[in-house]
């Protein structure tokens, strides 16, 4: 079978709006049909001669019982007060302010976010553990963009 016709046709029916092309030619039959997400296959005959047994479908396996989902713990943000550029640390050779898994206390800095060339000592409004840093160092925030996720002590 020569594929060439056929993806002439496909580009052809490519650049219209119909929704469906039907081409017959001998005993070939080509359906092309647009935003359809089934597939037509042709019904086949049945076969001649006596009918099969049925055959029994095995029984259902029990599945085995899942435990419940561990409620999710809740976490809370710190959040950019401003607009500026996000420091994780209060200098490049010292040490980051805070990482992933360190216990944090309200009031404690946990980065400096540099806006008009002034250095803001960011504290933080809850007490809990960090569970995800949600920005890159040097990377530009925005006015209430979630900077730390953080679960709180309980």
């Amino acid at each position: 079978m020569d594929t060439k016709p056929i993806l002439e046709i496909l580009r052809f029916v490519s650049r219209t709006d119909f929704s469906e092309v039907i081409i017959e030619e001998g005993n070939l039959k080509l359906t092309i049909r647009r935003g359809v997400t089934g597939v037509n296959v042709p019904a086949v005959p049945a076969p001649v001669g006596p009918p099969l047994a049925p055959v029994a479908a095995p029984p259902p396996q029990a599945e085995p019982p899942q435990p419940p989902p561990a409620p999710a713990k809740p976490v809370e943000y710190i959040r950019s007060p401003m607009v500026g550029t996000f420091y994780r640390r209060p200098s490049p050779d010292k040490e980051p302010y805070v990482k992933v898994g360190d216990i944090i206390q309200k009031g404690q800095v946990v980065c400096i976010i540099e806006a008009m060339k002034l250095f803001n000592e960011i504290q933080s409004e809850i007490s809990g553990r960090i569970v995800k840093i949600l920005v890159e160092d040097g990377q530009a925030v925005s006015y209430d963009q979630p900077l730390f996720e953080v679960e709180p002590l309980e």
